[in-house]
């Protein structure tokens, strides 16, 4: 075992300052707001595919996915299938629309088809969900921060460990996004990609040379104890890694996650045109597939060479590895990547919280053009504030022994199905108005409170178990996005055939028409 040495310390400090650096460099010359949040149209496809996959990476994947196989088996790969699955289907249905015109947030869409409101409430619905679920993934990186630092402070500064892991993350991220836009969030996430597939690849050799027999002696302990465990056929609805789960529910995750989150769309706008876009978008799929497979094995080497220990939190266990393990400057550098997933995550975020905040409510409701004067600094204004909430968020998160990576999936799940909803009521039923999409997305996400939140509800009202919330405890989440989007889909539809009191909202050309831009 050895400490952190500051060799580690010179090496995570030489990334956190080159990667910031990095950003504000890429970001310089910018002239307006289009090239502030999608580098005007002009990332090649490679980097958008990498943004993608890094940005739905972030901390969890390199902390939670290996403590998740660690304490379970492999099953979890199951919801990547769906996770292809539901890119593809974007790919050939929302995609297409989204270039149809000039768009720079996904919402712009269902202006287009409804109307202003629906936008509006759609961009609020965006932004607190992903202000919560990043907020999450802030906290995760302190986790093997406080782990590094323990050492070295005495016991009363112990518990201001993880606020300052927190607050220095941020700063940094804030720093680059604040000044490059999303031509440094783009860049600095395929840098940053590398740096913790590289960790990660660190992690996976020195499991196998520390494990007596290697990875064939890791794979043969893991055959036997049901870890290599892969494919679950159970039809129910109450385990979250089956098959069944992993393609429809993950398939839907998928399709709302990457087909109406602004972090998502807004870099797939970035690219030169709808192949490029498409290319990025499956390709993403594929990578993410393997990667997921990555981290899941190292989570079962991780339970070889610590032969089962049963730890308090799962999340703790690679973190653990790295510092004890890991020679000195590897250590620094697999702390750096497990930063770099952090950063990557935060900084996608901040560009399309600002966005979203810009295009869908600032400039409609100011009635100001894109083109105006002091657009771009309203456009930085609108990050740092976000920044602010963002890491504000992650320092009042405190953890409960749960893998942080199933509450950030629940917290999307939440009003993902609402989302979905909307947008499948745009294309696919002709007869829905403004009205109808947003009852329908009201009364898809307000339902699903009850069935996110249901065991909370149960544990506050034990009563409340012997009614209809009971069952709904048991749903696991990757079939949450699935039951919104078909409340939010029914609901509107059976809207539709009620007569409309308001007149229907007036189509808009593109993005353009809408914003005055």
């Amino acid at each position: 075992m050895h400490t952190f040495t500051p060799l580690d310390f010179l090496v995570l400090i030489v990334y956190l300052i080159g990667a910031t650096a990095l950003g504000v460099w890429l970001g310089r010359g910018q002239k307006d707001a289009k090239d502030y949040f999608v580098g005007n149209g002009e990332i090649p496809w490679w980097a958008i595919l990498f943004s993608i996959v890094a940005t739905e990476t972030s901390a969890l994947t390199f902390i939670s996915i290996p403590g998740l196989a660690y304490i379970s088996d492999i099953s979890f790969l199951q919801i990547t299938l769906g996770y292809l699955i539901g890119r593809i289907v974007i790919s050939f249905t929302l995609l297409p629309l989204y270039y149809d015109g000039e768009m720079v947030t996904a919402y712009a869409l269902l202006e287009r088809r409804f109307g202003p409101s629906t936008r509006r409430m759609a961009s609020l619905t965006f932004m607190v969900t992903h202000v919560f679920s990043n907020s999450v993934r802030l906290f995760a990186t302190s986790i093997p921060i406080a782990l590094i630092l323990g050492p070295y402070v005495s016991k009363e500064w112990v518990e201001w460990i993880t606020p300052l892991s927190i607050l220095i993350l941020g700063f940094f991220t804030l720093i680059y996004t604040y000044h490059g836009g999303m031509r440094a969030v783009v860049w600095t996430d395929v840098l940053q990609t590398f740096v913790y597939l590289g960790g990660g690849a660190a992690a996976l050799y020195l499991l196998g040379a520390k494990v007596d027999g290697g990875w064939s002696g890791i794979l043969s302990q893991a055959g036997a104890s049901g870890k290599l465990h892969l494919f679950d056929l159970y039809a129910g609805a109450d385990k979250p890694h089956t098959l069944w789960a992993g393609i429809i529910g993950g398939g839907f995750l998928a399709m709302a996650s990457h087909g109406t989150d602004q972090a998502i769309v807004q870099r797939l706008l970035a690219a030169s045109n709808l192949k490029d876009a498409r290319r990025a978008l499956i390709g993403s799929g594929i990578f993410i597939i393997a990667q997921m497979a990555l981290f899941l094995m190292i989570g079962i080497g991780l339970h070889a060479f610590y032969h089962g220990e049963v730890f308090k939190a799962p999340d703790t266990i690679f973190p653990r590895f790295i510092l004890e393990n890991m020679p000195s400057g590897i250590t620094g550098l697999v702390v750096a990547a497990i930063l770099a997933t952090a950063m990557s995550s935060s900084s996608g975020a901040l560009n399309s919280l600002a966005a979203a905040t810009l295009h869908d409510i600032y400039l409609p409701l100011t009635k100001k053009s894109v083109s105006d004067p002091g657009i771009l600094r309203v456009s930085r204004i609108f990050t740092l504030l976000w920044a602010v909430i963002l890491i504000g968020g992650a320092l009042l998160y405190s953890d409960k022994g749960t893998p942080v990576v199933s509450i950030a999936l629940a917290i999307a799940s939440f009003t993902y199905g609402g989302l979905l909803g909307g947008f499948f009521l745009g294309i696919f039923w002709p007869k829905a108005q403004q009205r109808d999409a947003m009852l329908g997305m009201a009364t898809g996400i307000t339902l699903m409170t009850f069935v996110v939140f249901a065991k909370q509800l149960i544990a506050w009202r034990p009563e409340l178990g012997e009614s209809l919330l009971g069952p709904v405890s048991h749903i696991a989440w990757p079939w949450f996005v699935l039951i919104g989007t078909s409340i939010t889909f029914a609901t509107g539809m059976i809207a539709s055939y009620f007569p409309h009191t308001l007149p229907a909202a007036t189509p808009v050309a593109n993005e353009a028409t809408v914003a005055g831009e």
